[in-house]
């Protein structure tokens, strides 16, 4: 799989995260990796990981979100670019070897194939501000 293939895994599962309590998550996430049958076992190992980092950063990713932003609050966030945003943000704070401009590049493409028209620019806007 391409670095770009498990981004967009990994934000299909994240996207799930807002729909379903504890259980009902773990259980979307196992099907998911269950329907995925990865080439490579390094690669689900590599986005469980990140998936795992990802949740654990939560609270520190949605904080740092909400002092960025006027008037969106992640509350108020669609949830396709809420789990962009928090991807994205996750790989500029904590992903040093994935430089700022690809984590930014990579979240306006996923907002282009899952977002809304204005989402691109939207998820770039708010990820500049960490720049």
């Amino acid at each position: 799989m391409t670095r770009r293939e498990i981004r967009d895994g990994i934000f299909l599962i994240l996207f799930r995260y807002e729909f379903y309590d504890e259980e009902g998550f773990r259980l979307q996430s196992d099907q998911f990796f269950s329907d995925l049958a990865a080439e490579k076992k390094e690669d689900e190992d590599y986005m469980r990981k990140k998936l795992d980092g990802i949740l654990s950063k939560l609270p520190e990713l949605d904080k740092a979100l909400n002092e960025r932003t006027t008037h969106w609050k992640t509350s108020r966030m669609g949830k396709v670019e809420l789990a962009i945003l928090r991807l994205g943000l996750y790989e500029l704070l904590y992903e040093e070897d994935i430089p700022n401009n690809v984590a930014v590049n990579e979240a306006v493409e996923l907002a282009k194939k899952y977002g809304t028209e204005d989402s691109f620019s939207f998820v770039n806007g708010v990820l500049a501000k960490f720049l």
